[in-house]
Order: structure tokens, then C-alpha cells, then sequence
């Protein structure tokens, strides 16, 4: 599955895109200025990403992908 499909997957599961969990993820203390803090571990993200919106491990890595700046919207 391509990047841009795990994004169309996520958005049609839980109504939110890349701007939502970028926003959730600076509500949840995750990131601070749009920048993944240091301390924040990718185990972390998945587990909320999981509770929260019941993602699956590869997907919940693509909004840690995002986060972390390694990915953005237009990744295929």
C-alpha cells in the first residue's frame, strides 16, 4: 500500500487528516510547534493512535511518519 493510501484509509476510519492528528498530537503533548519533542517515542504515538482511533500498527506508524517529519501529504 502506497503512503497516500494508508492516508485515503485513515481519513475514511476516522474522519481525520494529517492536519487533525497534527493538531491532536500537539493537544496530546506529543509534539510542540509542529516538532516531535525528543522525548516522544513512537511506541507512545502507536498506543494512542490505537486506543484512541483503533488503528492498525502500520497505519498508526504512518501518522508517527508524519509527525516526525519523514513523511508528509504528498509521499506516495
Amino acid at each position: 500500500m502506497s503512503f497516500q493510501g494508508y492516508l485515503n484509509t485513515i481519513k475514511a476510519k476516522t474522519g481525520k487528516g494529517p492536519a487533525d492528528f497534527r493538531k491532536l498530537a500537539e493537544q496530546k503533548g506529543f509534539t510542540q510547534k509542529g516538532e516531535l519533542k525528543a522525548t516522544t517515542k513512537a511506541g507512545d504515538v502507536v498506543k494512542w493512535l490505537k486506543e484512541d482511533f483503533e488503528l492498525g500498527h502500520g497505519h498508526a506508524m504512518a501518522i508517527y511518519a508524519l509527525l516526525k517529519g519523514v513523511k508528509n501529504e504528498d509521499s506516495e
